[in-house]
């Protein structure tokens, strides 16, 4: 079976309430679970919480007068920044940075994003942000996927979770950009075959989730191939020291990722860049085949779905930048406890 049809398969599962695609059974099943629970132990708990950003970032545009944009993250511990100790390194706090510099406007960021979260949760987080009307954000951003793998949540059941979340952010008027899941077949303590495995599921479910995110309305930038084979080749630099979350370097990997498309959302892209390139194989394609393509090449992002068709871009990468906030940054915002950091300009 084609991985088109099989991504097809699981996201009409997901929509129309069927059961998940099962690929093990009987004794790999035990072999995986062994494998799991090994690479558990190597890995080990996270010991840390992760440092919290929220807060007001590029204050200094206010005295323009312009309004903030009011950005959300949700996911797992990819989005909440599990294995970095400063706010600047998240990578909420990161795009944060690079989308104030580049509207030229504050921008007000609140991460509702929990660590070992799967997709159920995704629910409650949405609650949580949209509690408050006058505060709805302009644009969310969520990663999710990486736990639903390890706990072997049916793919369909993650999809749909999903899919149930983008509508409720669509419907209250928000921009919405997902991180699909990324590549756990890089994750360094994991052996075989659950590697191989896990890089399966990872790039099946991404793609379902492609093709369901774009069939509401959202967009998706697959973050696999970003955090898979760069990883892999440079793992003490890309991983943290659980050798399983990603480091600064490989956080602002996956916001360099993520950065275009929220602008982008937003009509803040320059508009030459926003013109599909022939010549980087962008384009209209089936929706399902858009969705194989850019869960094998990180950094692609799918959007405007057009009935069967979607249009898939190779987005250039800037790099966002982030200063830690400092107490004279602060800015009191209710019950947020939010803090101020001034985004550095984009040089030419």
């Amino acid at each position: 079976m084609s991985r088109a049809r099989v991504a097809r398969r699981i996201a009409a599962a997901a929509a129309y309430g069927g059961g998940g695609i099962g690929l093990l059974s009987g004794a790999a099943v035990g072999l995986v679970v062994a494998e799991v629970q090994l690479t558990r132990r190597k890995v080990g708990l996270p010991v840390d919480e992760p440092p919290g950003a929220d807060g007001l970032y590029g204050a200094a545009f206010g005295e323009r007068g312009a309004p903030p944009l009011r950005l959300a993250f949700l996911g797992d511990s990819t989005a909440a920044g599990q294995g970095v100790h400063r706010a600047r390194q998240t990578p909420a706090a990161l795009v944060a940075s690079g989308l104030s510099a580049v509207a030229e406007r504050p921008v007000r960021l609140r991460n509702v994003a929990v660590t070992g979260a799967c997709s159920d949760d995704l629910d409650h987080q949405v609650s949580r942000l949209l509690a408050d009307l006058d505060r709805v954000p302009d644009v969310c951003v969520i990663m999710i996927g990486a736990n639903d793998v390890t706990e072997r949540v049916p793919l369909s059941q993650s999809v749909r979770y999903l899919s149930d979340a983008v509508t409720r952010l669509c419907s209250a008027g928000c921009e919405v950009v997902v991180g699909t899941c990324p590549d756990l077949g890089s994750v360094e303590p994991m052996g075989q075959p659950l590697r191989w495995l896990a890089r399966r599921l990872s790039r099946q479910l991404a793609a379902a989730q492609t093709i369901a995110v774009v069939a509401r309305g959202a967009r998706t930038v697959s973050l696999g191939d970003l955090l898979g084979p760069e990883f892999a080749a440079n793992p003490r630099e890309l991983f943290g020291p659980d050798h399983y979350h990603p480091s600064a370097e490989g956080y602002a990997t996956a916001a360099m990722a993520v950065l275009p498309s929220v602008c982008g959302a937003l009509g803040l892209w320059p508009e030459a860049e926003e013109r599909p390139d022939a010549a980087r194989r962008e384009g209209l394609l089936p929706v399902a085949h858009a969705a194989v393509r850019a869960a094998a090449e990180g950094g692609t992002e799918v959007s405007d779905a057009r009935g069967p068709w979607a249009l898939l871009r190779h987005r250039r990468r800037r790099r966002p930048a982030a200063q830690d906030p400092s107490p004279a940054d602060r800015v009191p915002d209710g019950q947020d406890s939010d803090v101020a950091a001034r985004a550095d300009r984009p040089t030419s």
